[in-house]
């Protein structure tokens, strides 16, 4: 792991080195950002892999949302698969948190609970496909689905996040935005 963070580091200053320097937006600074996402993700997924391994009934719902948001930026706004550490720290917190009754039957939601549960499923899906674009196609982000991603994020965990998925969209629609001008 050490030889590829030091290998990593080696291109990002080799590139750096090329662009005369690195400045906001350059392709050293998107290249040490990525790995940033990265390495948090890489951080965040052990300290929540190590309380799933060890003590599964202290995952809360806020290491959910943590290890969620870290992969998700990590992956460039793909949302995770069933698979990952995210819907097993997910599914954790909802069986430590009494929405769900166990690993394999769920207990009936409260409207409470199955409205929350629609706002992150809402989320998700806008993040899926706004995410997606913001990825493949930058300049193709309308402020629409800035506004939409902005407002489901704050729907479904009741804040948006410095960096997060909101943010970029609606960052990237002011530079579209501008670029028309």
């Amino acid at each position: 792991m050490v030889e590829n963070r030091s290998e990593a580091g080696q291109v990002v200053s080799d590139v750096a080195q090329a662009e005369g320097g690195t400045t906001k937006g350059s392709k050293s600074a998107q290249m040490q950002s990525e790995i940033t996402k990265q390495r948090n993700f890489e951080e965040i997924s052990a300290n929540v892999g190590s309380k799933l391994d060890t003590s599964p009934g202290s995952i809360t719902k806020e290491d959910a949302q943590a290890v969620h948001r870290a992969e998700t930026r990590a992956s460039g706004g793909q949302q995770p698969p069933s698979s990952s550490i995210t819907s097993q720290a997910q599914h954790e917190a909802a069986v430590n948190e009494g929405t769900t009754s166990s690993r394999t039957t769920a207990a009936p939601l409260n409207s409470n609970t199955q409205s929350q549960v629609d706002r992150q499923a809402n989320y998700e899906d806008a993040a899926s496909k706004v995410g997606s674009k913001l990825a493949n196609e930058p300049g193709n982000v309308t402020k629409e689905e800035g506004d939409l991603i902005h407002s489901r994020e704050q729907r479904a965990f009741g804040h948006t996040e410095k960096g997060g998925l909101a943010a970029q969209a609606q960052h990237q629609t002011a530079e579209n935005q501008k670029a028309q001008v």
